[in-house]
């Protein structure tokens, strides 16, 4: 017959530290929130508006991408009549002598 096993708890006694009287925790107090950074957050303006183009980029409703630049791209799309979104139209438009901004995803690549 199998005997009964207990906890692991219940072979090793549990033993609390005595607090001195008197004695209390100090609590440290919190530094003070740091001044928004100016940098941080146009550095994050700008990943979510390159983010933005990708998600362009990946788009395949507005045709292929490869070969010419995303002004290039949108413009044909809306000559086709496929909607591209003006968002990234004015995003291109302010953007221009950026090659980041400009250029597509796949410019790395060959055709």
């Amino acid at each position: 017959m199998t005997t009964k096993r207990g906890l692991i708890t219940d072979s090793f006694k549990m033993l609390k530290k005595a607090r001195k009287r008197g004695e209390k925790k100090e609590k440290k107090p919190t530094p003070p929130p740091s001044p928004p950074q100016k940098e941080s957050d146009a550095e994050a303006v700008r990943q979510e508006e390159l983010e933005k183009l990708r998600q362009f980029d990946l788009d395949w409703r507005f045709g292929p991408c490869t070969g010419i630049s995303r002004l290039e791209r949108w413009e044909r799309a809306k000559l086709h009549g496929l909607n591209p979104p003006e968002e990234i139209r004015d995003l291109l438009l302010h953007t221009q002598a950026d090659p980041e901004y400009s250029q597509s995803l796949w410019k790395e690549f060959p055709l």
